[in-house]
């Protein structure tokens, strides 16, 4: 199930391989901080073993090696090398949250590999989202080194992610919206977004990396969305408090070939249990169904 490979460059590269080998295959790229096993919950519900879902650590995150200064570009050598090593020549991609960015990456990079995109409450650019839908937590990031990156990202989150779960606003009420409230009420989804001992295996190092790669001083000026010719269904909750939907909308703006849905009654959190249904709605659209 949780599987590693030495990169090209030296580095580890951690993932996490639910379903069989031949089954249509899709990488899940987690949120900002998440990881591997974020998968596993798509996994679980796919009842009729439709889906191979591979969910691969980012630098910093799980057993996967830091890579200081990394764009959201240069994450796509990793994506790269793991379907080189599984022999996965043709596959989807999920991008959930911060992942959404990653996800698109791939398709601009690899247009004869990726088959389709399914983007999950995703951060759109920075760069437009800086003056139009702005991301206090994102944005606070912009101009900071690395070392000082780390330091708030401490602050935030704490050294073992253990302030995650007080997301609560100087009033003292939480910033997650109803839907994600009772959507945590549930322990295994606490254990899917929240304590997964992978996400903070290395403490924030991979969260204030991803800050660092995706705030408006960088957006996604590492790659080139003109470039992603597959098809792109964009699902995203109405009461989103983390991603402010306006993010959906602006992907669905600037992406080709994108077909963008909204949910009224989810959040950030609770929208990932519509991933699975969006993921076959996206496969019969990029046969052509």
């Amino acid at each position: 199930m949780d599987k590693t490979i030495k990169a090209q460059d030296g580095r580890t590269i951690s993932f996490a391989d639910f379903g069989e080998e031949n089954k249509i295959t899709a990488f899940y790229c987690h949120g900002g901080p998440g990881s591997r096993n974020a998968a596993k919950g798509n996994a679980v519900k796919d009842t009729e073993n439709l889906i191979r879902y591979i969910g691969i650590d980012r630098p910093g995150y799980g057993n996967t090696s830091p890579l200081p200064g990394r764009t959201i570009n240069d994450w796509t050598n990793d994506l790269e090398q793991i379907a080189d090593h599984l022999n996965v020549e043709k596959f989807y991609m999920i991008g959930v949250s911060t992942g959404g960015s990653y996800s698109l990456a791939t398709a601009a990079r690899f247009p004869e590999r990726v088959l389709g995109v399914l983007v999950c409450c995703g951060m759109s650019d920075m760069r437009w989202a800086s003056e139009n839908a702005t991301m206090v937590g994102v944005e606070q990031y912009v101009g900071l080194s690395r070392e000082e990156a780390y330091e708030l990202a401490v602050k935030d989150m704490g050294e073992d992610g253990s302030k995650m779960l007080s997301n609560d606003d100087e009033t003292g009420e939480s910033n997650l919206s109803p839907a994600d409230l009772l959507y945590l009420q549930d322990p295994e989804n606490i254990k899917r977004f929240i304590s997964d001992d992978a996400t903070f295996a290395q403490g924030v190092t991979g969260y204030a990396d991803d800050r660092l790669a995706d705030c408006s001083a960088q957006g996604w000026s590492s790659f080139e969305v003109n470039n992603v010719t597959c098809p792109v269904n964009i699902i995203h909750g109405e009461t989103d408090t983390i991603v402010p939907v306006a993010h959906a909308l602006h992907t669905a703006d600037i992406v080709k070939d994108s077909d963008l849905k909204v949910y009224p009654d989810h959040g950030h959190l609770s929208i990932s249990d519509e991933i699975n249904t969006n993921l076959q709605v996206l496969i019969a659209r990029s046969k052509g169904k």
